[in-house]
């Protein structure tokens, strides 16, 4: 007697198989794969609907009308729960895109995808695309657009779409009437008086329900995942080989290793599979939980890389920065753990920046008392989902991939504590009084920044040897130049002199712990004055001060 259980098995061991060997290639290879096949309807319905609807996204729709058409009714179900909602909200025209795309020679394979949808989405559809008018009560009504006569004679729809959604929504009529007319004919009087609202919030409920049992959990489940966890108090798994020197923190690691392509590849096939699955759902969560739509090709990228950089973070901290013992790691903890203490690895840094700004003097009116550099990085880390500053102009900032990167940005803020304490002792402690003293800072419309609060520090230091922060007035603008600059036009340089008095001074103001930060802000302002003044000023020792901006000047 054959042994139904082992050929079980060996079915979903060779599926399986299947679909490893074919997630290995680009969708669009994938799916010329599997219509290529001589079994492709089988090989079609035995694919997830979610790999088939994220495969066909990604290489447009209009080129994989085949697949769509060999899928079955609940595959095609899931298609539609996918793309045709945007906010919670029903996209008409997205649900007809799919149904033309479903529309091929089997008659009734089409009908039955059609079937297999939610009754209130054609309803939907009808309301939204068609006015239906009843012959009954009005036989001599006459519609401008084209339109559709029931067979019965009762019903006149008048089609509002154009082109190939009038076609399209033509054609669907047809194959209904064609099934089953009086059916038919009592849709469309139920779509009469059925309201818009009512059917979407009908069908979103039935589709939300649907998207639960696909492994997207209620908002307030998906919440959950980005909960904050302590990561000191996470067991490390213990060690199965040498200690490596220097490895307790995990902050050594030179070069870029992919901690979770390490543990991936140190699975077993079993267990590689339940963590590719736990993988699903925390992705999943995560796209509920950012509010992400469930279809939404590019936020799903987004969002997968993000939970990536997340779970390689917790693997190299947990792992002590070697990639041999993520795999540990892996099979101590769920992907959920181990995604929190990632993010929460980079929560830490956005705790810390967000006391720094509760400090009275942090900001005043609109301006933020840090220098630009720094204040992207804080600004970066202050985002819901804290994130890394990149240094070039205009570039969004991208997710924590490293430790290295961590301790970086917790290098900058502690930067940023020290930059905050010369501003307080630059600006005095009577709060009411200091936006009055930036506004006399100003230059046009352009709001004062700390940058310019710190120019006029330094030009006051090195001309008067006092911490002001005061506009330089402009009959001593040639003295200051006079003390800040020598050589020549071609080849100016920073007097020595200038840059010793400037730390003296401001010196004197902050505690000894901030010296190396307050010298690294004048070096940076310096420099600065110097590449847009000197070179100007030492044409023949004169400057007009409208030459600058960066230079706070009194007139008179």
């Amino acid at each position: 007697m054959p042994n139904d259980s082992g050929k079980s098995k060996d079915l979903e061991h060779e599926r399986r198989a299947l679909q490893r060997r074919l997630s290995q290639l680009t969708p669009k290879a994938r799916l010329d794969a599997l219509t290529d096949s001589d079994d492709a309807q089988k090989l079609v319905r035995r694919t997830p609907a979610e790999d088939l609807y994220f495969a066909i996204q990604d290489v447009g729709l209009a080129d994989a009308t085949e697949i769509v058409q060999l899928a079955t009714p609940r595959q095609f179900q899931t298609f539609v729960d996918l793309a045709a909602w945007k906010k919670g909200e029903l996209d008409a025209h997205a649900l007809l895109s799919w149904l033309r795309a479903a529309k091929g020679d089997e008659h009734d394979a089409f009908l039955d995808k059609v079937r297999g949808i939610d009754l209130e989405l054609i309803e939907a559809l009808l309301r939204k695309f068609t006015n239906i008018h009843d012959l009954e009560e009005d036989p001599d009504v006459n519609p401008e657009g084209v339109t559709f006569e029931t067979p019965e004679g009762k019903y006149l729809v008048e089609f509002l779409v154009e082109g190939v959604e009038l076609s399209a929504m033509r054609s669907l009529l047809n194959d209904l009437f064609g099934q089953n007319p009086f059916e038919t004919t009592r849709l469309l009087e139920a779509v009469r008086w059925e309201l818009m609202g009512e059917l979407e919030e009908t069908a979103l409920r039935f589709r939300t329900a649907r998207l639960s049992d696909l492994g997207f959990p209620e908002p307030e489940a998906a919440a959950s995942l980005y909960a904050f966890v302590k990561p000191e108090t996470v067991v490390r798994p213990p060690s199965t080989g040498p200690e490596r020197p220097g490895a307790d923190t995990g902050l050594t690691t030179t070069t870029r290793v992919n901690f979770l392509e390490e543990a991936l590849n140190a699975l077993d096939e079993e267990e590689r599979e339940t963590f590719e699955a736990e993988l699903r759902y925390l992705i999943n969560a995560a796209l509920v939980a950012d509010g992400a739509d469930a279809g939404d090709l590019d936020a799903i990228r987004r969002i997968s890389e993000r939970a990536r950089d997340y779970l390689c973070l917790a693997l190299e901290y947990l792992s002590d920065g070697e990639p041999s013992r993520a795999v540990e790691v892996v099979r101590l903890y769920p992907s959920k753990r181990v995604f929190q203490v990632g993010f929460s690895l980079t929560l830490k840094l956005k705790y810390h920046a967000d006391r720094l700004f509760k400090r009275p003097l942090a900001k005043v009116g609109d301006t933020e008392m840090v220098l630009a550099e720094e204040l992207a990085v804080v600004t970066a880390l202050r985002r819901r989902r804290p994130m890394k500053a990149v240094k070039v102009e205009g570039a969004e900032p991208m997710p924590f991939r490293a430790l290295k990167e961590l301790a970086d940005a917790e290098a900058v803020l502690n930067r940023v504590d020290h930059q905050l304490t010369l501003f307080e002792d630059l600006l005095g402690n009577k709060p009411e009084a200091i936006p009055a003293r930036l506004a006399d800072l100003k230059h046009g419309d352009a709001a004062v920044d700390a940058e310019r609060v710190l120019t006029a520090a330094v030009a006051q230091a090195i001309l008067t040897h006092e911490p002001r922060v005061e506009p330089v007035p402009k009959a001593r603008v040639v003295e200051l130049c006079e003390a800040l600059f020598e050589g020549t036009a071609e080849a100016p340089r920073l007097k020595d002199s200038a840059r010793e008095t400037a730390y003296r001074v401001l010196e004197a103001r902050v505690p000894e712990d901030s010296h190396p930060e307050l010298r690294r802000m004048v070096d940076r302002m310096l420099a600065r004055m110097t590449a847009e003044i000197a070179g100007s000023f030492l044409i023949d020792h004169t400057f007009a001060v409208e030459l600058t901006e960066i230079l706070p000047v009194q007139e008179g």
